[in-house]
């Protein structure tokens, strides 16, 4: 069976396309337009999987989307006739679209079709999934298990907003959803918001930022007893209720009341690239545990409803690895597997699984050992790859001098010899990620060990805030010589804490020391990838689904002693993850890295032409 799922027209377009129940090719529609977290129809996305796949649209058995827009509607109509009068700015601004594009979805999705390539749409079946069935099936279908809880927790899809389901076999049973306008996601988001970050896009910055909230203190208290005395409250399953007088995001185009909250906390919305205060880190903190409180209660909840001893998550909250981690910690399940394309991009897999499995009633049998390493979600290389032609053929476009060797194993030996000389990286091989993280194929890598790595790379090569912390890839098999981490973390989506043996203790003035000079106070051996709190985001590297990025490490282990580098996305601040090897290289001469490894072709910065762009990539390239 041929199926081609589709999510787009809210946030992260994206397309993926499944052949008998295998993941032929997946993508971010992002990544071709270069406009992050771009939301219109997947068009080339679309053209890459069916062209990966050798497939025309006629050989498709189904295309599916990953919700259902009349449902959606009918939660908007609702919402609005419930707020009424407020909300008749939002509304007019809203439902409009929804009449001219999005409440016929069926035939604006054959017309995009259509531009793509001639076919009868006739012949051409199209299903529209639920949007957390989706998440749903994107978590439980990839997944090692064959029977297992899920948990699916975002901002809102058509009504549910949470849910909890079972899967078994090749089919899902829906079990309780929380509903809008009652969001644990959507809560997060409202606080991403106040502390100045973008909604939809920096919510992982708040949670980065939470460590830098003073742990334990009166102040982080005060914050937590303000939120659950006004704002939510957290009922005994994980399901919140929110106070909608603070709340704009049903009926305004905002998400909340900016003088109502700063009444609450004592200070204003921070705004967009402000100075950080310590408030804005105790706040931070304060949401952040509280997100983590209702994400082991819903946990509890899921193991009480099926009886299963595996979870698999989805949804926009799935990405929060710190609450994934205390939950795994809490012992609720004895195995958990994250969707690593967790959020809208992945309903796109998830809506495919569902046609599959669900629709086409597919036969699904995982059995023997549980292994969380080994999915069905090929280390989530599913994306684009270029071959040496490619390569070579930006390089003459650009001029660009280059040192090319026919043996991986030098290019990996001389890589690994930069690394440890403290330069900066860019590394291009194989397939694209699928998902929001860059995992050893599009990455920006350094030394790990290096004291100025950290502020280098968010300063002259990310241009991004100084507080925001990196990631280490590390051999799966060194695992335990830097991190208390039990399981393996493929994606990025568990944090572990550095082993106390490389960590430096607190000097006695810590709490009264600023931000900065907390930020560069050196916790490890491991500075780059050590956060305050003496966490890290984890990526453990396996040889069997990343054989040149094992290697990599496995050279600069020989060279260093250290199976462990940092790892960062291969883009500037508010751009996608490169694509193609000239986004690569745009990106490489954008910045102050040192060298760009692609394949076997490595260029050195020194050795470039001048570079000069038709006009500033950060107009190009929005705050994020």
């Amino acid at each position: 069976m041929n199926v081609l799922g589709i999510s787009a027209y809210y946030h992260d377009s994206a397309a993926a396309l499944l052949v008998d129940g295998v993941i032929v090719a997946a993508a971010h529609e992002e990544r071709f337009t270069r406009k992050k977290h771009d939301s219109s129809f997947p068009r080339y996305a679309v053209e890459f999987c069916l062209d990966y796949g050798g497939l025309t649209l006629s050989k498709l058995d189904c295309v599916i989307f990953y919700d259902k827009p009349i449902l959606k509607f009918e939660r908007l109509l609702e919402t609005y006739y419930a707020c009424a009068p407020k909300g008749f700015k939002s509304f007019l601004s809203a439902i409009p679209v929804w009449i001219k594009e999005k409440l016929f979805l069926r035939k604006l999705i054959h017309d995009e079709l259509a531009q793509i390539e001639d076919f009868d749409k006739d012949n051409l079946k199209l299903l529209f999934s639920e949007h957390h069935l989706s998440h749903a099936a994107s978590a439980f279908f990839p997944s090692p298990f064959d029977e297992a809880a899920m948990l699916t927790i975002d901002g809102v899809g058509e009504w549910a907003t949470a849910s909890i389901s079972h899967g078994k076999g090749n089919n899902i049973t829906m079990l309780k959803e929380m509903r809008f306008p009652h969001s644990l996601g959507l809560l997060y988001s409202a606080f991403t918001y106040y502390l100045g970050f973008k909604v939809n896009s920096g919510e992982y910055k708040l949670m980065g930022l939470a460590p830098y909230g003073r742990h334990g203190s009166q102040e982080v208290k005060k914050y937590m007893d303000i939120i659950y005395g006004n704002i939510i409250e957290l009922k005994y399953d994980g399901s919140v209720w929110l106070n909608q007088d603070l709340f704009r995001y049903a009926s305004a185009l905002t998400m909340v009341d900016d003088r109502q909250w700063e009444g609450l906390f004592g200070f204003p919305r921070r705004l967009p690239e402000a100075e950080l205060q310590q408030c804005h880190c105790d706040l931070a903190l304060a949401i952040q545990q509280i997100t983590e409180d209702a994400v082991i209660k819903m946990g509890k909840t899921a193991r009480k409803l099926t009886g299963s001893k595996n979870l698999a998550m989805a949804g926009g909250v799935a990405l929060n690895c710190v609450a994934n981690t205390r939950l795994a910690l809490a012992g609720v399940f004895e195995n958990i597997w994250v969707q690593p394309a967790a959020g809208d991009a992945g309903g796109a897999l998830g809506a495919a699984y569902a046609a599959h499995y669900m629709y086409g009633e597919a036969q699904r049998t995982k059995g023997g050992t549980i292994d969380i390493a080994r999915d069905s979600m090929q280390g989530t290389y599913l994306g684009p790859e270029f071959s040496s032609l490619d390569i070579g053929k930006t390089a003459r476009r650009y001029n660009a001098p280059y040192t090319y060797y026919d043996d991986f194993d030098a290019v990996a030996a001389k890589t690994a010899e930069l690394l440890s000389l403290g330069k900066v990286i860019g590394w291009f091989q194989g397939k694209m990620e699928w998902g929001p993280r860059s995992l050893g194929n599009r990455s920006i890598i350094g030394d790990a060990r290096d004291t100025e790595m950290q502020k280098r790379l968010n300063l002259k090569i990310k241009f991004r805030e100084s507080f925001r912390p990196f990631a280490p890839s590390v051999l799966f098999e060194d695992m335990p010589e830097y991190f208390t981490a039990k399981t393996p973390s493929p994606y990025m989506l568990f944090v572990a804490d550095v082993v106390s043996s490389r960590t430096n203790p607190r000097p006695d003035n810590y709490n009264q020391l600023s931000i900065k000079e907390k930020l560069y106070h050196v916790r490890s051996d491991l500075p780059a990838i050590t956060h305050l709190d003496y966490s890290a985001r984890i990526q453990s590297v396996h040889k069997e689904t990343n054989p040149r990025y094992h290697k990599l490490i496995s050279k600069f282990k020989e060279k260093t002693g250290y199976g462990v580098i940092v790892n960062t996305s291969f883009n500037v601040r508010g751009e996608p993850i490169v694509c193609t090897p000239e986004d690569a290289y745009r990106c490489f001469m954008r910045t102050e890295m040192d060298y760009l490894v692609m394949g076997n072709f490595i260029f050195d910065k020194k050795d470039q032409k001048t570079w000069q762009e038709e006009r500033d990539w950060k107009e190009e390239f929005g705050l994020d």
